[in-house]
Protein backbone atom coordinates (compact mmCIF):
# COMPACT_ATOMS: atom_id res chain seq x y z
CA UNK A 1 0.00 0.00 0.00
CA UNK A 2 1.20 3.74 -0.97
CA UNK A 3 2.59 5.09 2.28
CA UNK A 4 1.14 8.45 1.50
CA UNK A 5 -2.15 7.00 2.57
CA UNK A 6 -0.86 6.72 5.58
CA UNK A 7 0.38 9.64 6.83
CA UNK A 8 -3.01 11.01 7.52
CA UNK A 9 -4.84 11.25 11.25
CA UNK A 10 -7.54 9.94 11.90
CA UNK A 11 -9.63 13.03 12.12
CA UNK A 12 -8.40 13.69 8.42
CA UNK A 13 -8.27 17.47 8.53
CA UNK A 14 -5.32 17.71 6.17
CA UNK A 15 -6.79 14.99 3.70
CA UNK A 16 -7.23 17.04 0.19
CA UNK A 17 -10.08 17.31 -1.99
CA UNK A 18 -10.06 15.08 -5.78
CA UNK A 19 -10.27 17.00 -8.72
CA UNK A 20 -13.94 17.89 -9.99
CA UNK A 21 -13.89 15.74 -12.56
CA UNK A 22 -12.85 12.83 -11.02
CA UNK A 23 -15.02 9.98 -11.16
CA UNK A 24 -15.01 9.41 -8.08
CA UNK A 25 -16.82 12.52 -7.43
CA UNK A 26 -19.43 11.62 -9.69
CA UNK A 27 -20.28 8.23 -7.74
CA UNK A 28 -20.07 10.32 -4.41
CA UNK A 29 -22.53 12.79 -5.79
CA UNK A 30 -24.90 10.15 -6.84
CA UNK A 31 -24.61 8.16 -3.74
CA UNK A 32 -25.34 11.30 -1.41
CA UNK A 33 -28.90 12.60 -0.02
CA UNK A 34 -29.77 15.94 -0.41
CA UNK A 35 -28.09 16.98 -3.09
CA UNK A 36 -28.06 20.52 -3.96
CA UNK A 37 -26.79 22.50 -6.78
CA UNK A 38 -23.36 24.79 -5.71
CA UNK A 39 -23.83 26.86 -8.20
CA UNK A 40 -27.02 28.77 -7.21
CA UNK A 41 -25.26 29.20 -3.85
CA UNK A 42 -23.89 32.87 -3.97
CA UNK A 43 -21.34 34.02 -1.11
CA UNK A 44 -22.69 36.69 0.76
CA UNK A 45 -22.40 37.34 4.52
CA UNK A 46 -24.68 35.53 6.02
CA UNK A 47 -24.84 36.53 9.72
CA UNK A 48 -24.98 39.86 10.33
CA UNK A 49 -22.47 42.35 12.50
CA UNK A 50 -25.14 42.44 15.33
CA UNK A 51 -24.77 38.14 15.00
CA UNK A 52 -20.93 38.77 15.97
CA UNK A 53 -21.68 42.17 18.27
CA UNK A 54 -19.39 43.98 15.95
CA UNK A 55 -22.27 46.70 15.74
CA UNK A 56 -21.48 47.69 19.22
CA UNK A 57 -17.55 47.90 18.42
CA UNK A 58 -16.52 51.62 17.65
CA UNK A 59 -13.41 51.15 14.98
CA UNK A 60 -15.81 48.83 13.15
CA UNK A 61 -18.68 51.49 13.17
CA UNK A 62 -16.85 53.92 12.06
CA UNK A 63 -14.93 52.10 9.14
CA UNK A 64 -15.75 52.53 5.46
CA UNK A 65 -18.66 49.87 3.98
CA UNK A 66 -15.98 48.07 2.04
CA UNK A 67 -13.93 47.67 5.54
CA UNK A 68 -16.99 46.75 7.05
CA UNK A 69 -17.98 43.93 4.23
CA UNK A 70 -14.51 42.93 4.22
CA UNK A 71 -14.43 42.16 8.23
CA UNK A 72 -17.61 40.58 8.15
CA UNK A 73 -16.62 38.50 5.13
CA UNK A 74 -13.49 36.97 6.48
CA UNK A 75 -16.11 36.24 10.39
CA UNK A 76 -18.60 34.60 8.07
CA UNK A 77 -16.11 32.27 6.50
CA UNK A 78 -14.68 31.59 9.67
CA UNK A 79 -17.58 30.24 10.86
CA UNK A 80 -18.50 28.34 7.58
CA UNK A 81 -14.80 26.95 7.95
CA UNK A 82 -14.78 25.88 11.60
CA UNK A 83 -18.71 23.63 10.48
CA UNK A 84 -16.85 22.17 7.73
CA UNK A 85 -13.44 20.98 9.95
CA UNK A 86 -15.84 19.82 12.68
CA UNK A 87 -17.98 17.49 10.07
CA UNK A 88 -15.04 16.62 8.33
CA UNK A 89 -13.24 15.24 11.84
CA UNK A 90 -16.59 13.60 13.09
CA UNK A 91 -16.28 11.29 9.06
CA UNK A 92 -13.04 9.93 11.21
CA UNK A 93 -14.35 9.55 14.48
CA UNK A 94 -17.32 8.24 13.82
CA UNK A 95 -15.73 5.82 11.20
CA UNK A 96 -13.02 4.71 14.42
CA UNK A 97 -16.06 4.34 16.90
CA UNK A 98 -17.42 1.61 14.56
CA UNK A 99 -14.63 0.31 14.84
CA UNK A 100 -14.51 0.14 19.04
CA UNK A 101 -18.11 -1.07 18.49
CA UNK A 102 -18.48 -3.78 21.46
CA UNK A 103 -21.91 -5.26 20.11
CA UNK A 104 -23.32 -5.19 16.59
CA UNK A 105 -25.85 -2.95 16.93
CA UNK A 106 -23.41 -0.33 18.52
CA UNK A 107 -21.55 -0.57 14.95
CA UNK A 108 -24.41 -0.21 13.19
CA UNK A 109 -25.23 2.75 15.00
CA UNK A 110 -21.85 4.80 14.24
CA UNK A 111 -21.91 3.42 10.63
CA UNK A 112 -25.38 5.44 10.80
CA UNK A 113 -23.44 8.20 12.03
CA UNK A 114 -20.76 8.20 9.99
CA UNK A 115 -22.87 8.43 7.08
CA UNK A 116 -24.73 11.67 9.12
CA UNK A 117 -21.54 13.14 9.32
CA UNK A 118 -20.56 12.79 5.38
CA UNK A 119 -23.53 14.26 4.30
CA UNK A 120 -23.30 16.99 6.20
CA UNK A 121 -19.41 17.71 5.28
CA UNK A 122 -20.83 17.32 1.52
CA UNK A 123 -23.63 20.40 2.71
CA UNK A 124 -21.43 22.42 3.79
CA UNK A 125 -18.79 22.09 1.07
CA UNK A 126 -21.54 23.45 -1.30
CA UNK A 127 -20.87 27.08 0.65
CA UNK A 128 -17.11 26.68 0.46
CA UNK A 129 -16.29 25.54 -2.95
CA UNK A 130 -13.02 26.74 -2.53
CA UNK A 131 -11.99 25.47 1.17
CA UNK A 132 -7.98 24.43 1.42
CA UNK A 133 -7.36 21.34 2.96
CA UNK A 134 -5.90 22.23 6.53
CA UNK A 135 -6.58 23.51 9.55
CA UNK A 136 -4.71 26.63 9.44
CA UNK A 137 -2.62 26.13 12.65
CA UNK A 138 -6.29 26.50 14.63
CA UNK A 139 -5.56 25.70 18.08
CA UNK A 140 -9.46 24.65 18.76
CA UNK A 141 -8.86 22.24 15.63
CA UNK A 142 -5.63 20.67 16.78
CA UNK A 143 -7.02 19.84 20.06
CA UNK A 144 -10.21 18.35 17.58
CA UNK A 145 -7.73 16.38 16.02
CA UNK A 146 -5.40 15.20 18.87
CA UNK A 147 -8.87 14.27 21.09
CA UNK A 148 -9.89 12.04 17.66
CA UNK A 149 -6.27 10.11 17.90
CA UNK A 150 -6.96 9.20 21.49
CA UNK A 151 -7.17 5.46 22.56
CA UNK A 152 -9.70 5.78 25.54
CA UNK A 153 -13.05 5.68 24.79
CA UNK A 154 -13.75 6.85 27.59
CA UNK A 155 -12.58 10.10 26.87
CA UNK A 156 -13.68 10.24 23.00
CA UNK A 157 -17.14 9.74 24.24
CA UNK A 158 -17.33 12.40 26.79
CA UNK A 159 -15.39 15.24 25.08
CA UNK A 160 -16.72 14.33 21.84
CA UNK A 161 -19.98 13.90 22.32
CA UNK A 162 -21.21 14.42 25.61
CA UNK A 163 -19.68 18.02 25.37
CA UNK A 164 -19.03 19.28 22.26
CA UNK A 165 -22.29 17.40 20.02
CA UNK A 166 -23.79 18.67 22.63
CA UNK A 167 -22.51 22.31 22.34
CA UNK A 168 -22.98 21.71 18.81
CA UNK A 169 -26.72 21.12 19.01
CA UNK A 170 -27.00 24.58 20.76
CA UNK A 171 -24.32 26.20 18.22
CA UNK A 172 -25.76 25.34 14.97
CA UNK A 173 -29.36 26.08 16.27
CA UNK A 174 -28.38 29.75 16.54
CA UNK A 175 -26.68 29.91 13.32
CA UNK A 176 -29.96 28.49 11.93
CA UNK A 177 -31.81 31.04 13.96
CA UNK A 178 -29.51 34.08 12.92
CA UNK A 179 -28.64 32.81 9.42
CA UNK A 180 -30.20 35.63 6.75
CA UNK A 181 -29.85 32.85 3.53
CA UNK A 182 -33.04 30.91 3.63
CA UNK A 183 -31.27 27.97 2.55
CA UNK A 184 -28.55 27.79 4.65
CA UNK A 185 -30.41 28.70 7.47
CA UNK A 186 -32.55 24.81 6.90
CA UNK A 187 -28.85 23.41 6.50
CA UNK A 188 -27.70 23.78 10.02
CA UNK A 189 -31.88 23.34 11.15
CA UNK A 190 -31.30 20.13 9.86
CA UNK A 191 -28.42 19.08 10.96
CA UNK A 192 -30.42 19.33 14.42
CA UNK A 193 -31.84 15.87 14.76
CA UNK A 194 -28.91 14.00 14.08
CA UNK A 195 -26.22 15.72 16.03
CA UNK A 196 -28.95 14.88 19.25
CA UNK A 197 -28.65 11.23 18.42
CA UNK A 198 -24.89 11.54 18.29
CA UNK A 199 -25.32 13.22 21.56
CA UNK A 200 -27.72 11.11 23.82
CA UNK A 201 -25.81 8.23 22.14
CA UNK A 202 -22.49 9.48 23.85
CA UNK A 203 -24.11 10.01 26.67
CA UNK A 204 -25.85 6.71 27.43
CA UNK A 205 -22.39 5.45 26.57
CA UNK A 206 -20.28 7.28 28.69
CA UNK A 207 -22.68 6.94 31.82
CA UNK A 208 -22.64 3.12 31.30
CA UNK A 209 -19.70 2.41 32.56
CA UNK A 210 -17.40 3.71 35.56
CA UNK A 211 -14.37 6.76 34.61
CA UNK A 212 -11.16 4.92 35.62
CA UNK A 213 -8.50 7.96 36.95
CA UNK A 214 -6.41 7.71 34.21
CA UNK A 215 -9.46 8.77 31.55
CA UNK A 216 -10.39 11.09 34.38
CA UNK A 217 -7.31 13.07 34.05
CA UNK A 218 -6.81 12.94 30.50
CA UNK A 219 -10.58 14.29 30.05
CA UNK A 220 -9.68 17.17 32.54
CA UNK A 221 -6.29 18.14 30.67
CA UNK A 222 -8.27 18.57 27.33
CA UNK A 223 -11.03 19.74 28.73
CA UNK A 224 -9.57 22.67 30.59
CA UNK A 225 -7.64 23.39 26.98
CA UNK A 226 -10.47 23.61 25.32
CA UNK A 227 -12.22 25.77 28.25
CA UNK A 228 -9.25 28.02 28.15
CA UNK A 229 -10.11 29.31 24.45
CA UNK A 230 -13.86 30.00 25.28
CA UNK A 231 -12.45 31.70 28.11
CA UNK A 232 -10.38 34.38 26.06
CA UNK A 233 -13.67 35.26 24.22
CA UNK A 234 -14.26 36.78 20.55
CA UNK A 235 -10.88 36.33 19.37
CA UNK A 236 -11.62 35.28 15.81
CA UNK A 237 -13.47 38.79 15.36
CA UNK A 238 -10.42 40.75 16.76
CA UNK A 239 -8.47 39.01 14.49
CA UNK A 240 -10.98 39.55 11.55
CA UNK A 241 -10.81 43.60 12.36
CA UNK A 242 -6.97 43.21 12.67
CA UNK A 243 -6.77 42.06 9.42
CA UNK A 244 -8.83 44.35 7.57
CA UNK A 245 -7.62 47.51 10.00
CA UNK A 246 -3.68 46.48 10.45
CA UNK A 247 -2.22 46.16 13.35
CA UNK A 248 -3.66 46.82 17.10
CA UNK A 249 -2.77 47.84 19.81
CA UNK A 250 -3.42 46.29 23.42
CA UNK A 251 -5.01 49.16 24.35
CA UNK A 252 -7.07 48.99 20.73
CA UNK A 253 -7.26 45.12 21.48
CA UNK A 254 -8.63 45.18 25.32
CA UNK A 255 -11.22 47.83 23.77
CA UNK A 256 -12.38 46.40 21.09
CA UNK A 257 -13.42 43.05 23.76
CA UNK A 258 -14.82 45.20 26.12
CA UNK A 259 -16.99 46.67 23.47
CA UNK A 260 -17.64 43.14 22.39
CA UNK A 261 -18.69 42.26 25.79
CA UNK A 262 -16.61 39.63 25.79
CA UNK A 263 -17.20 38.62 29.34
CA UNK A 264 -20.78 37.89 29.05
CA UNK A 265 -19.98 36.32 25.50
CA UNK A 266 -17.80 33.55 27.55
CA UNK A 267 -19.76 33.62 30.20
CA UNK A 268 -22.82 32.23 28.18
CA UNK A 269 -20.92 29.82 26.43
CA UNK A 270 -18.97 28.24 29.58
CA UNK A 271 -21.94 27.95 31.48
CA UNK A 272 -23.74 25.83 28.82
CA UNK A 273 -20.89 23.68 28.70
CA UNK A 274 -20.25 23.29 32.47
CA UNK A 275 -24.60 22.50 32.31
CA UNK A 276 -23.56 19.80 29.77
CA UNK A 277 -21.09 17.85 31.91
CA UNK A 278 -23.67 17.73 34.95
CA UNK A 279 -26.16 14.35 35.14
CA UNK A 280 -23.46 12.26 33.77
CA UNK A 281 -20.63 10.16 35.87
CA UNK A 282 -18.40 13.52 35.51
CA UNK A 283 -18.87 15.28 38.52
CA UNK A 284 -15.41 14.79 39.68
CA UNK A 285 -14.29 16.17 36.06
CA UNK A 286 -16.52 19.00 36.95
CA UNK A 287 -15.22 19.73 39.83
CA UNK A 288 -11.74 19.32 38.85
CA UNK A 289 -12.37 22.12 36.20
CA UNK A 290 -14.01 23.97 38.55
CA UNK A 291 -11.10 24.25 41.05
CA UNK A 292 -8.90 25.36 38.10
CA UNK A 293 -11.72 28.52 37.50
CA UNK A 294 -11.59 26.81 33.71
CA UNK A 295 -15.42 27.84 33.63
CA UNK A 296 -15.01 31.54 34.97
CA UNK A 297 -15.04 34.44 32.10
CA UNK A 298 -12.06 36.78 31.82
CA UNK A 299 -12.25 40.26 31.06
CA UNK A 300 -11.19 42.08 28.30
CA UNK A 301 -7.39 42.44 29.48
CA UNK A 302 -6.74 38.78 30.93
CA UNK A 303 -7.94 37.58 27.05
CA UNK A 304 -5.34 39.98 25.72
CA UNK A 305 -2.61 39.28 27.99
CA UNK A 306 -3.12 34.96 27.89
CA UNK A 307 -4.13 35.31 23.69
CA UNK A 308 -0.72 37.12 23.26
CA UNK A 309 1.54 35.12 25.59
Amino acid sequence: MNNIYMSYKIAGLDLPHINSDDKLRRILTAALPNKSDNNSLQEINYWDAEFFNMHQVKIFQQASVAEQSAILHITNRSLLAESYFIEKAGVGYMAKMVLLAETVEERMLYALFTADEATHLSQIINFLPEIEATNSNDPFLNLLSEVVESADKTVLLFVLQVVLEGWGLSHYRRLAKECHHPILAELFASFLQAEARHHVTGTMLFNRNPVSASSQTDAIDVLASFLSMVQVGPQSVLSAIEQVKGHLTRSQKIQILEELDTQTHSGTRLEILRSLMRGTSADAIVQALDERGAFAPLPAYQCVYLKNR
